[in-house]
């Protein structure tokens, strides 16, 4: 195994790996009294490598308990790679549906083919793969060579399955498959295409298709969405459409960026005993420089997200558990302000704020270093609707549009090496990682003066997390 070398970046109340590399979150369930949270992993360095799955699980999906390695590749169906998937309960027993990755021989790893698997487990914690694995062999015949990710559902006492891929004429697009007893699989179709590669993608990963206030909702991350009027500037995007059902066939709408952050990738949801939709999603993204290499260890969950529908547009907002982090009261104000100023020793933190704001003001809020330099700052344009985040270092601008409002609802996350930012309850959201040792200072500032509600925290740390069953 890896080993880590400095825990300057460390997280503290996030989901972060052992040792070595993480990335996207799978297997997201509910079983035998735990949330159980799967990732893909490599324990052997902080690069990407042979993909493993990763576990942890939580009574509260606050605090996080490590579990074993869960799935290992170099089995003849996973020979190079357990990649991403999903997971289902079904007779007391935990079931894992991932993808197996196999590189042609003689093509230095730039040829490959997929398949998809099943693994089980009755303690939700050791598993044994299905000994007449593959369950899905091979892709439709008009397929590319990416055929990935999994997502299983039950729907009137029958299995469905979406699965990431790329047809022959180089289109992004989510195929559909059904089963009665998960183990014998039927192609339905292609649920879903994109209409362009370069406005919709080339290629569809980590698909997620589930039903919300009566519409659905397909989650994908489509690569290969060029810039545009400064939107999906990423190297790859995280998003939704909406629309409904019939017959296998999606009918929906247009393609819409979840979060307009820097870090943001790989999604996946599952819905709670009480209804709720949660999501969580990989808070780094391909191609970005991520300094806790060098420290043996690399990439982070975002905090648990509530979905919800409000005008036929997807909010994401923080869990509810989440306010049993806070443990002390560090601000609150509640004046009309044009300033308020204030610092941080400690980077486990939650700022709440509500703001008037009108057409002819705007509104900003920054965080900076010792030096008095930006680590990460936010333009609110009450002119022009917009908010602009501009983040240290190269390509250092995002932005979104919201809807007009008089108020401004600002909540924000920041742990030792994320910020996480929320607007008016969800409806936009800016996921970013940061490196700063040094203490950290905020300004929230109005342009006009205007009222202010604004509350502080200081965040619980949960840097001890448990390790069971070594």
């Amino acid at each position: 195994m890896n080993q880590i070398t400095n825990n300057r970046y460390r997280q503290n109340y996030h989901i972060i790996p052992p040792t070595g590399w993480m990335n996207d979150p799978n297997g997201l369930c509910f079983f035998k009294g735990y949330y159980h949270v799967f990732f893909q992993y490599h324990p052997y360095s902080s690069e990407w490598g042979p993909m493993h799955w990763g576990h942890v699980r939580s009574t509260d999906l606050i605090h996080w308990e490590e579990c074993p390695i869960a799935l290992t590749p170099g089995d003849n169906e996973d020979k190079d790679g357990c990649f991403s998937g999903s997971a289902l309960v079904k007779d007391d027993k935990l079931y894992l549906i991932y993808t197996g990755h196999h590189y042609k021989k003689n093509t230095n790893k730039e040829q490959y083919w997929q398949n998809q698997n099943i693994a089980f487990s009755d303690d939700g914690i050791h598993f044994e793969k299905y000994e007449n694995n593959p369950i899905i062999s091979s892709a439709p015949t008009d397929n590319a060579a990416d055929f990935r990710d999994p997502k299983i559902w039950c729907e009137n006492g029958k299995w469905f399955i979406v699965l990431g891929s790329q047809n022959k004429s180089g289109l992004g697009r989510v195929l559909l498959y059904s089963s009665d007893n998960l183990f014998e699989w039927e192609y339905k179709g292609v649920l879903s295409q994109s209409k362009h590669p370069e406005t919709e993608g080339y290629m569809w990963e980590c698909p997620d298709f589930f039903e919300l206030d009566g519409h659905r909702v397909l989650l994908i991350s489509p690569q290969g969405i060029i810039p545009n009027n400064g939107m999906f500037k990423n190297v790859y995007q995280t998003g939704y459409m909406i629309g409904d059902e019939q017959n296998g066939i999606f009918t929906r709408g247009n393609f819409i960026e979840l979060d307009s952050g820097h870090d943001f990738y790989a999604t996946q949801t599952m819905k709670t005993d009480d209804g709720r939709r949660i999501m969580f999603a990989w808070m780094d993204m391909w191609e970005n420089k991520m300094p806790e290499q060098s420290d043996g260890w690399a990439g982070t969950m975002t905090i648990p997200r509530e979905l919800k529908l409000v005008n036929n547009k997807l909010y994401s907002c923080p869990i509810e558990e989440l306010k049993t982090l806070r443990s002390d009261l560090l601000l609150s104000k509640s004046e009309f302000i044009n300033e308020i100023a204030f610092s941080s020793k400690e980077h486990q933190l939650e700022i709440e704020a509500k703001m008037n704001w009108d057409r002819a003001s705007s509104i900003s809020l920054e965080m900076k270093d010792d030096n008095g330099s930006d680590i990460i700052a936010v333009l609110f344009d009450a002119k022009d609707r917009k908010v602009i985040l501009h983040r240290t270092g190269p390509d250092a601008d995002r932005q979104t549009v919201i809807d007009q409002s008089e108020e401004l609802s600002i909540r924000a996350y920041v742990d030792t090496s994320s910020f996480e930012l929320f607007i008016n309850n969800g409806e936009a959201t800016f996921s970013e990682r940061f490196y700063s040792e040094s203490d950290l200072h905020f300004h929230l500032r109005a342009q006009q003066r205007t009222w202010c509600d604004m509350n502080v925290y200081k965040l619980g740390n949960n840097s001890s997390r448990t390790i069971i069953y070594k």
